[in-house]
């Protein structure tokens, strides 16, 4: 009785679904590959046969990345009908621009003339540069996250200065606002920024990194000789990762001056250059405001100095004066969706304009003189009472302007298209 039932469900199931049964006997899927040409494209290629002519050839693939919710794409694939195909699609990566590393989930999705239709199992392509011998360093971090940092020129030494900067620069971020990595981080390490606009689609001619924060990682060019100037962008990167983790979500985004100020503040003391063009802002009342911060910064040199100069100095205001976990906790209204008033009000106490306000008035009550690279405190200063002394810091700060745009080689930072971006020079 029970090998009778057997057979009647055996003979339905061949009933209501004569083609994902056929679909094994008929179509045959021969060979199946991608050739990857890093950073341009990726061919996928494909060759079946069935018993009548394959008439649809599709591929179905998802990026593994980021997202608010699972995103599946399609591509037609070229080919000829006929009993047996060899089809192809080039997946051109001027529309996507996948970074080094990334993963990719892809099938096959195969249909004959007769209505037999065929998918084939799930496959990832390593979207890798092979254009270079990677060597890999990894670390893990509390909270079960892993940090791994490739790189090709330079010895065990410089890998691991590098990480030991990315394992000290979580540390702080996390005694800051309390937060470690959500997720794996990647870190491609490139000889030259030329090495790394050759793995690029469409790089500005400034680009000296960038921070791909749906694929938490970071590519970026690092000479063994400029290790220093390294530790402290990979720092700045490494913050936007993290921060941009704990806040991922489709109702708000962070104000720029937050998310900058963070990685600012994250690297160390504020380098000379900035604290110049922060002094020289006070000095002659030409400050930005805060609310002006929170959109993309401007292009014009002078301010982009002043704007990063300025979101450090708002971060080091709010921890200074209302400790870690206020900070946390804006963050996380800000991942809920609260408008940038809404939090702040609902954190300090304040909004907007009223941080600006508070802000500012401590400037009047002290500044932060930078000769040389090192920094002293004068308290209790009233710059209106001292046009002398303002005179003589005027000059002093754009001499230092100067100076370091055109001799300490430092690179600044930008934003571009979603990601974190690095630039050359000031």
């Amino acid at each position: 009785m029970i090998k009778r039932i057997a057979l009647i469900t055996s003979a339905l199931l061949l009933l209501l679904s004569p083609s994902l049964v056929a679909a094994e006997d008929d179509i045959v899927i021969i060979a199946s590959d991608v050739d990857i040409n890093f950073p341009s494209q990726a061919v996928f290629t494909l060759e079946a046969e069935s018993s009548v002519d394959i008439v649809d050839v599709r591929l179905y693939y998802r990026v593994n990345k980021m997202n608010y919710a699972e995103v599946v794409s399609e591509g037609w694939a070229d080919f000829t009908p006929a009993s047996k195909v060899e089809a192809n699609w080039v997946w051109d990566m001027r529309n996507a621009s996948l970074p080094p590393g990334s993963e990719v989930t892809y099938w096959w999705m195969i249909e004959d003339a007769a209505g037999n239709r065929f998918e084939t199992s799930p496959e990832i392509m390593h979207f890798d540069d092979e254009h270079h011998l990677w060597q890999s360093l990894t670390s893990t971090v509390p909270q079960g996250g892993e940090l791994s940092l490739f790189w090709y020129e330079g010895g065990d030494s410089f890998a691991q200065e590098l990480m030991d900067a990315c394992q000290e620069g979580l540390a702080r971020l996390n005694q800051d606002i309390g937060t470690y990595p959500e997720r794996p981080i990647k870190i491609y390490i490139y000889a030259s920024s030329s090495d790394l606009k050759g793995a690029m689609i469409f790089p500005q001619e400034w680009t000296g990194g960038v921070a791909f924060t749906a694929f938490s990682t970071i590519a970026i060019g690092i000479p063994p000789s400029e290790l220093d100037w390294g530790k402290r962008a990979l720092v700045h990167e490494l913050t936007h990762l993290v921060v941009h983790q704990v806040t991922f979500s489709p109702y708000g985004q962070l104000p720029i001056w937050l998310d900058e100020g963070l990685a600012m503040y994250n690297e160390g003391e504020l380098d000379p250059v900035f604290r110049s063009c922060l002094e020289e802002a006070i000095l002659e009342d030409e400050l930005i405001s805060v609310r002006s911060l929170c959109s993309p910064f401007s292009a014009e040199s002078e301010k982009v100095c002043l704007s990063y100069a300025q979101s450090y100095s708002f971060v080091d205001y709010l921890l200074d004066n209302y400790g870690q976990d206020k900070v946390l906790d804006l963050l996380t209204l800000f991942k809920q969706g609260s408008t940038y008033d809404e939090a702040l009000t609902e954190v300090y106490g304040f909004d907007i304009d009223g941080l600006d306000a508070r802000w500012r008035g401590t400037l009047a009550s002290h500044t932060v003189l930078s000769v040389s690279g090192s920094s002293e405190q004068s308290e209790g200063i009233a710059w209106q009472s001292h046009p002398a002394l303002i005179a003589v810091l005027a000059a002093l700060a754009a001499a230092l302007v100067l100076w370091g745009a055109l001799t300490l080689k430092k690179r600044t930072w930008r934003r571009s298209s979603g990601n974190s971006t690095i630039g050359d020079k000031l």
